[in-house]
């Protein structure tokens, strides 16, 4: 078969033997390459345990429901506000790291871009999801006096209409492009199959319209999580692959942190 030129030859990523070189680059990473294997496949099921709840208790949209959840159940409520993706935001960012380390050879420059505008994602999102602003609200709300909950009420609805504002759709784009920028650093790379790499470029594409732009953006953002969870999978399953390589290198040989 002839080779694909596209591909670094040589370069110690070969389909299931690693060079002598990178093995020993890759096992002083163990720990982390172990990490984001294994964050990958968090994120899937975090998927879909999140898509359990939202078919099992539909989410709630005006401020007087959100409040009468938190309220009554504080935990769905929360749940109901996405307080699940801030932990499947940690587990993408830990995957970055993981892949990160092992496409750092294909392209320094591409790899800081990823783990840089991935942590710039996450902090996006952070700061637009409103899940503890309206539990606090709810309970305020609860115990105020009749002539104070119309101002609480107010700034609930500020607080929901922030949530797909400005620093959301930043989240949105920032993660589209991260993900355009890991599918050519996966097609370059020989530790990842073309498949992998294909899957990321569905995903980075899908997400270029925020799921706060109408119909449309839920409907591609809906499409999105299955290419991200394909992704996550053969990504995690490849990396924990490599931090199980041995190759003949002990791992009492090799100094550095694990």
């Amino acid at each position: 078969m002839e080779a694909d030129p596209k591909r670094p030859q040589g370069s110690g990523f070969g389909a299931g033997a690693e060079g002598p070189a990178q093995s020993a680059r890759l096992a002083r990473w163990t720990g982390l390459l172990r990490t984001g294997g294994s964050a990958a496949l968090g994120s899937v099921a975090l998927i879909v345990v999140q898509l359990v709840v939202f078919i099992v208790w539909p989410p709630v949209h005006t401020v007087v429901d959100v409040f009468g959840l938190m309220n009554e159940n504080p935990v769905l409520g929360l749940l109901s506000m996405d307080v699940l993706l801030l932990v499947n935001n940690l587990l993408t960012w830990l995957l970055y790291l993981g892949l990160g380390v092992v496409l750092w050879p294909v392209s320094r420059s591409a790899v800081t871009l990823v783990v840089g505008l991935g942590t710039l994602q996450m902090a996006a999102y952070t700061a637009s999801n409103p899940a503890l602003d309206l539990l606090t609200l709810a309970r305020l709300h609860a115990a105020a006096a009749p002539d104070e909950r119309a101002a609480l009420a107010a700034a609930g609805e500020a607080v929901l209409a922030r949530w797909n504002g400005t620093a959301f759709v930043t989240y949105y784009l920032l993660g589209a492009v991260v993900l355009l920028i890991l599918a050519w650093l996966l097609r370059r790379s020989a530790a990842f199959s073309r498949a992998t790499a294909a899957w990321a470029l569905a995903a980075g594409v899908l997400m270029l319209v925020p799921s706060s732009f109408g119909t449309v953006g839920m409907v591609l953002a809906l499409a999105s999580l299955v290419p991200w969870s394909v992704l996550c999978v053969m990504a995690g399953r490849r990396l924990l692959g490599l931090a199980g390589c041995r190759l003949g290198i002990g791992r009492r040989d090799l100094p550095g942190p694990r």
